[in-house]
């Protein structure tokens, strides 16, 4: 008899470096109208470097429960789920074990996130440098990185229910 190993694999939050989140809105071939988007990911800068960062990030997901690779985790059915996403005072906050991150949002961004109750996460093991928080980038360069079929296989998917402190 074989069993699945359920043992953690071991997560330092050092070992991430800085991580970032950002928000857009856009259209999504599965859906219609605009659609909420957050893309955490990490700049490489951890004491192991990109390879060190990317594995943090790889144990941090699934240690949290969210697969590398695998399907879209559908977290508006899941009232428990240790990932959440508070939306007030024009900002994104994602909370989850180990670490909260937050960013500034797009009045486009909430109008999506409003229309629809959720926003569609992506959290990326592939370390972007050139996503350093500050750094202006272009539509272009936003969308080379987060359309990159080889970063969508290797990154996180989840539906993140918007709640606010008033509901």
């Amino acid at each position: 008899m074989t069993s699945t190993p359920t043992e953690k694999r071991p997560f330092h939050p050092a070992e991430l470096g800085t991580l970032a989140v950002m928000a857009w809105s856009g259209e999504h071939p599965d859906e219609q109208g605009d659609v909420a988007f957050l893309l955490a990911y990490p700049l490489g800068d951890g004491p192991g470097g990109a390879e060190g960062s990317s594995a943090a990030v790889r144990a941090l997901l699934e240690n949290t429960g969210l697969p590398v690779g695998g399907p879209v985790v559908d977290a508006t059915t899941r009232p428990s789920f240790p990932v959440s996403l508070l939306v007030e005072a024009g900002q994104a906050v994602v909370n989850m074990p180990h670490l909260s991150a937050q960013c500034l949002v797009p009045p486009e961004w909430l109008a999506a996130v409003r229309d629809r109750g959720h926003a569609y996460f992506l959290f990326a093991t592939r370390p972007w440098p050139q996503g350093a928080p500050g750094v202006q980038m272009s539509q272009e360069t936003l969308s080379a990185f987060a359309g990159d079929m080889d970063m969508l296989a290797g990154a996180a998917h989840c539906l993140l229910p918007a709640r606010s402190l008033r509901s």
